[in-house]
């Protein structure tokens, strides 16, 4: 019955989801395998945390898309999310949720909260961080960069990163003050609302400055011929573009997991000194 719940709740979100563009067929198909399995092997804590990232990004990737259009088109990936954007996203998440049906421990629920953290901060900077009227800075010179620079960083981009952290912290304490929520781990009643939205603001901010040092550093940049932007693409002004820059299979996506990664890190170490883990 589990699995039928999972299921029935995850085909309707991602299914309004893909109604509304905001996924793809690749993409609706792996959020309700994502979903799914979430809801049935963890808790409404765990499923709940993933759909808060995922309800609140697609919110702010349509909040005033057009005047992000600009900075959007450099873009690798657009705002319908692909398989291989909602695996980047939520698939870290999905192996540390399995790894805590199988083995439970309370470092696999930090470590979630981490990436849960890391990839939301990361979207509601991209997205937010996008409105900025001034241009963005390079996390790796300090210098000006036009919008949509991978690497680039804000002010308002750097404040809707450690906004989405506290919102998943946030979330997720909230759900288990509902009835019946049994916590991951031993924190004290009165301590645990602080730990947990303090870590996951952290974890968050550290994931998605992690991201933005990436792809100034070792993501692929192409240059468009035509219009002469530095871009994610492989293809601009439908001609190929010419690879300027990064490592090769460091792609958007690549990029995410490792933003992930640093921030279910992080979370585990914030844990862990806090003597929470």
């Amino acid at each position: 019955m589990v699995w039928l719940i999972g299921l029935a709740c995850s085909a309707g979100i991602a299914g309004a989801a893909y109604s509304k563009r905001s996924l793809s067929g690749s993409g609706f198909l792996a959020a309700v395998m994502l979903g799914t399995v979430m809801y049935a092997l963890g808790s409404v804590i765990w499923f709940g945390s993933l759909i808060a990232f995922f309800v609140s990004s697609n919110f702010w990737s349509k909040w005033k898309k057009h005047a992000k259009k600009e900075a959007e088109s450099s873009y690798e990936k657009t705002g319908t999310r692909d398989a291989g954007q909602v695996l980047a996203n939520g698939g870290l998440g999905l192996l540390l949720c399995v790894a805590n049906w199988a083995y439970p421990h309370p470092i696999w629920w930090y470590a979630f909260l981490g990436v849960m953290a890391a990839v939301t901060a990361d979207t509601w900077a991209t997205e937010i961080g996008g409105l900025s009227r001034t241009p963005p800075r390079s996390i790796k010179t300090g210098r000006r960069v036009p919008p949509g620079t991978s690497g680039g960083v804000s002010g308002l981009g750097l404040g809707a990163s450690f906004a989405g952290g506290l919102f998943i912290g946030t979330v997720a304490w909230l759900l288990l003050a509902m009835p019946g929520q049994a916590a991951p781990d031993a924190v004290a009643e009165m301590l645990r609302p602080a730990a947990w939205i303090g870590i996951a603001g952290l974890a968050g901010l550290i994931g998605s400055l992690t991201d933005s040092w990436i792809g100034a550093t070792w993501q692929q940049m192409y240059r468009c011929d035509a219009c002469g932007r530095e871009i994610e693409q492989a293809r601009h002004c439908g001609k190929p573009a010419v690879r300027v820059r990064g490592r090769i299979g460091w792609n958007n996506d690549s990029v995410n997991v490792a933003g992930s990664l640093a921030g279910g890190a992080s979370a585990v170490l914030l844990a862990l000194a806090l003597g929470l883990a």
